[in-house]
């Protein structure tokens, strides 16, 4: 089953093509690399997936009549920064990228921010293509056109909106995705589904042990649910003035952890915690029901996600992470709050005292 989601020319920038299903890259890769004889194409990756699939697609390139270099860079969100986008910038130029160069964002989420950052802003913008190979890539941040760095002072400070051309979601790349990293992923699942659709996070419920065990069957219908309300979403919202600030439920806290500990947690398991924890702050603050927290906290157990806020070594950088978010407004957060399943608000000031108590429990 190949499932196509068409873009929508009519707006600002064209939404991307998306095609999700079962061997759409892996099997049937000569009918995806067709469509770039005659441009110059980078593939951009990183260490692993370079050894995993880059190598493969690059020679594939090759062989079917394509100009394609081969790009990596050492895997991980540490990578996620200035001095690696001017080393790919480098490569890029001095390999003689061109305005109607192609670049191939090949990997996990880390690779799609860092790659279509480099498109966004090599020769003022260039085509690039999106073909995630992790769960939190195909199911949240290759779709949406937000690229971006981290800074020291913060998770994704520098970035900008910038389009793929395609999404190409292919779910048997998760068959060599480690169990860690697929367990990570499922948070932007759980996410999405408490955060939009009600009917979609009783579907996890009843799915969460096919989910755990990667039957191909409910992973594909799992992401071609979640890949379908964040394009509806983006559609009605793509420069985040509104609607779309709800997918950062569980992002705020979850990126002050992470850059409270100096990017060596995983997303997913930082928006994890978040989720966890701001869901807490919502039940506190009359917003949340306590069976509808327990809900989640139960669903996010089955799908083995851990959520108990960690201690932390360094909680003064923890809060001045969540001063300098960037949905900040005079430094003070606005947190995104589940009301129920389905329904979130955003724009929520929290009192500080309800932070201080999660910190607090963590001790």
């Amino acid at each position: 089953m190949i499932v196509k989601i068409k873009g929508t020319p009519g707006r600002r920038v064209p939404s991307p093509h998306i095609e999700i299903g079962p061997g759409c890259f892996l099997r049937d890769r000569m009918g995806f690399l067709a469509r770039w004889k005659g441009a110059r194409v980078f593939v951009i990756t990183d260490s692993n997936v370079r050894r995993l699939y880059g190598r493969r697609l690059h020679a594939d390139l090759l062989l079917g009549g394509v100009d394609a270099w081969l790009i990596d860079f050492p895997a991980g969100e540490r990578s996620k920064n200035a001095d690696v986008v001017h080393s790919l910038h480098t490569q890029l130029l001095s390999n003689g990228v061109r305005r109607d160069s192609v670049i191939i964002a090949l990997g996990g989420g880390v690779v799609g921010d860092v790659a279509g950052f480099v498109a966004a802003t090599i020769l003022r913008g260039i085509r690039y293509v999106q073909v995630p190979t992790s769960l939190l890539a195909q199911v949240d941040s290759s779709v949406g056109g937000k690229v971006g760095i981290d800074h020291p002072l913060g998770k994704n400070l520098i970035g900008a909106f910038h389009q793929p051309e395609t999404v190409v979601i292919d779910p048997l790349l998760l068959e060599t995705l480690p169990d860690r990293e697929f367990t990570s992923g499922l948070a932007e699942v759980v996410k999405i589904a408490a955060a939009l659709d009600a009917s979609y996070f009783r579907f996890l419920e009843r799915n969460a042990a096919r989910i755990r065990s990667r039957n191909i069957r409910t992973l594909t219908g799992m992401i071609v649910r979640s890949v379908g309300l964040k394009a509806s979403v983006v559609a009605r919202d793509e420069l985040e003035s509104g609607l779309r600030k709800t997918l950062n439920l569980g992002h705020t806290i979850g990126h002050a952890l992470e850059a409270a500990s100096s990017f060596g947690m995983r997303h997913g398991e930082a928006v994890a915690m978040g989720l966890a924890a701001e869901s807490r702050i919502a039940r506190d603050m009359g917003l949340l029901t306590t069976a509808d927290l327990a809900r989640l906290l139960r669903l996010m157990e089955r799908l083995g996600l851990r959520f108990s806020f960690p201690r932390l070594k360094e909680k003064q950088r923890f809060l001045s992470s969540l001063q300098s978010d960037k949905k900040s407004i005079d430094a003070s957060p606005k947190f995104v709050l589940l009301k129920r399943m389905g329904c979130s608000v955003v724009g929520v000031d929290v009192p500080r005292p309800f932070v201080e108590t999660i910190l607090g429990a963590a001790r």
